[in-house]
């Protein structure tokens, strides 16, 4: 075998590999984000939504910082943080939004509504979609043009069927389209980003811990172990499927990622339908169906796009 030949065979083994790894690192991030309902259900008839957003962003600062001092991030930390106030500025607004799609995803399980986050997080890339071409200015294709108008028809027949409008499924969906939208034009590296975020949020959510632990409330230290070990480890829950998000991005197409992202509301859905009990009526079902139809129009139309893309 020629040396060419024996590099080449070499060079498709580590790509073999490194398209494995990014499998099973998109796999377990959206695995993980599609069964968090469970945790969340649990976390929630143990403490107040509020104070478990404020554990949620204050372990994950801390979770998060130590990643960044383990990948000796700790200089491009520093940077943004107080040498670049442009970026920082915008970061802000980052850490506003995420922080009200955070409370929303808690809220939901709080209110018996997982059915929302789940119908939230289907809509959610094709929101994204019309945001490129409104914001961004980006063209679509003719069947990008018809899944955004399918999902839209979707979401008019539920809010006139149910006489009620989707609010916080939209609410999720523009929330986080519009965060991913601001974080892909800020140019700092993921998890440095999200680490400046939550170290923004922290000092609020430590204010807020310590009012309501001075006027009688909070659950944590209230002598449940078990409670306190749970808030703890939402900074885990919420920073690790993020990581390896991250891994899975740099080793996938977009095409696949952009599959493996429906496994979370996939679950959520099943996991409110079957396990929490929350009803599907008909015309919420119905919009799930049209939704799922503009979804697959989505897909083909990438898969057809990924094939035909000049290599």
């Amino acid at each position: 075998m020629s040396d060419a030949a024996a590099d080449s065979l070499v060079s498709r083994s580590d790509a073999a590999a490194r398209a494995r790894a990014g499998v099973a690192y998109g796999l377990a991030a959206y695995l993980w984000w599609g069964v968090a309902p469970l945790y969340f259900k649990i976390i929630v008839a143990r403490a107040p939504g509020r104070e478990v957003l404020a554990h949620r962003i204050l372990w994950s600062a801390v979770f998060l910082v130590s990643l960044v001092l383990i990948r000796r991030q700790g200089p491009v930390l520093w940077r943004v943080l107080f040498r670049t106030p442009r970026v920082l500025v915008v970061l802000v607004g980052t850490a506003a939004l995420i922080c009200v799609n955070w409370y929303l995803f808690i809220w939901v399980h709080e209110t018996g509504q997982v059915l929302q986050a789940s119908l939230g997080y289907f809509i959610n890339p094709l929101i994204s979609v019309a945001m490129g071409y409104l914001i961004l200015g980006e063209r679509l294709r003719r069947l990008q043009v018809l899944a955004v108008a399918i999902a839209a028809v979707g979401v008019i027949y539920l809010s006139i069927a149910s006489r009620e409008a989707p609010v916080i499924a939209l609410a999720l969906a523009c929330t986080f389209a519009a965060y991913g939208l601001i974080r892909k034009l800020v140019p700092v590296e993921a998890m440095v980003g999200q680490t400046v975020e939550t170290l923004l949020l922290a000092p609020l959510c430590i204010g807020y811990l310590i009012w309501t632990g001075m006027n009688g409330g909070g659950a944590f230290g209230g002598g449940s172990t078990l409670t306190d070990a749970l808030l703890i480890a939402g900074g885990v829950i919420t920073a690790l499927p993020l990581l390896w998000f991250t891994c899975a991005a740099r080793r996938l197409p977009l095409v696949t990622v952009g599959f493996l992202q429906y496994l979370a509301p996939s679950g959520q859905f099943l996991i409110a339908w079957l396990i929490f009990h929350e009803p599907l009526s008909t015309p919420r079902l119905v919009c799930f169906v049209i939704i799922w139809i503009a979804l697959a129009v989505y897909s083909f139309d990438a898969i057809r796009g990924a094939r035909t893309k000049p290599r």
